[in-house]
């Protein structure tokens, strides 16, 4: 039986960013990511616990950028062709609206080139905690600017920030979206 994320080292066959889109395109039921070293990953869809609590932190997002009108934010199934060379779906990102504007029509329908301002990843059953450490500091490395990650087994969230050191934040916690969601906040009580 196999278990999901699964990593194929594709590094021989150089899939060009179009192929890799038209992979992605053609075969929607797998949910694709590359790293920048070319590997393709292979991601496991998550269960109802995490589903929820995915949708449940995007929603909150969503409420505030529709009240603010600063940025976009996009889902878990958006992937975002980072400038490391790494090709990623958060669980849910925002990208300031003028940096979104900046960007062609083209490269908004397809998968936009460009690193999110912010981004929240939800660790699930099958996520092994220092594969998603290591996503984390790839947006970093990527520009992103800030970044949640949840750990509901833990009940902990790690806070990254560009040029900062990690900050681990034990559940129930206030978070901030700082300069960069400016008057976003969340109040995070434990896991269920």
């Amino acid at each position: 039986m196999l278990t999901l994320p699964i990593t194929l080292d594709l590094k021989t066959v150089n899939l060009s960013d179009e192929q890799f889109y038209q992979l992605c395109i053609k075969k929607p039921e797998i949910q694709l990511e590359r790293t920048p070293q070319g590997d393709l990953i292979l991601m496991s869809p998550v269960g109802g616990d995490s589903g929820n609590q995915e949708i449940e932190l995007g929603a909150d997002l969503v409420i505030w950028n529709r009240q603010t009108k600063l940025g976009k934010v996009f889902s878990s199934s958006t992937i975002f062709p980072l400038p490391n060379g790494g090709d990623r779906s958060p669980d849910a990102a925002w990208v300031e609206l003028s940096r979104w504007e900046a960007l062609t029509p083209e490269q908004r329908r397809k998968f936009p080139p460009i690193a999110p301002d912010f981004v929240i990843e939800v660790r699930s059953l099958s996520d092994s905690l220092k594969t998603l450490r290591d996503k984390m500091q790839e947006y970093l490395d990527s520009g992103v600017r800030l970044g949640w990650l949840f750990n509901p087994k833990n009940q902990q969230v790690e806070i990254y920030r560009l040029g900062q050191e990690k900050e681990t934040c034990e559940l129930p916690c206030s978070l901030s979206g700082e300069s960069v969601l400016s008057g976003f906040s969340l109040r995070m009580a434990r896991f269920g």
